[in-house]
């Protein structure tokens, strides 16, 4: 009997080419009980195995875990204080430099969220919260008060 060689003349892709870099970024606990999943169902019999270095593998995922969702919390900290930094600054005169290497002043009239960074107005140009170079108050100044009688 004989048996005809097999030739692959195509491949078959399932899925798009993954850049290394964002694959190594989705790899979450689905993906590491899989693993162990896998792990187990396929380890030999007659040397199983080690419950120590399951407990340590579980320990990671759960660590692993609590990481990415302490970074999470840190970046949504971060844009919230951007925002309330930018918010502040509205009615305040803030200076940046423009183009040229000017600098400019006016008043802050309007914040954006629209970006990654908030935009505030001044003087009808958006400046980004990062390029303010200045701030100073814009209140006018009071008239000196009499001492009390006393």
């Amino acid at each position: 009997m004989t048996v005809d060689a097999v030739n692959a003349t195509t491949s078959i892709h399932t899925q798009s080419p993954v850049d290394p870099a964002s694959r190594k970024q989705t790899l979450d606990g689905e993906v590491f009980l899989r693993l162990l999943v896998t792990q187990l169902t396929h380890q030999d019999p007659s040397s199983p195995m080690d419950t120590n270095e399951m407990i340590s593998q579980t320990t990671q995922l759960a660590m692993m875990e609590q990481l990415t969702t302490l970074a999470d919390n840190g970046t949504e900290a971060f844009a919230l204080s951007m925002r309330q930094a930018a918010t502040a600054l509205i009615g305040q005169e803030a200076s940046y430099k423009d183009a040229d290497g000017k600098t400019v002043t006016g008043v802050v009239t309007k914040v954006s969220f629209d970006g990654a960074i908030p935009t505030v107005t001044i003087g009808g140009k958006d400046v980004a919260l990062d390029a303010i170079t200045g701030i100073a108050t814009t209140t006018a100044p009071t008239a000196p008060t009499a001492p009390a009688a006393g």
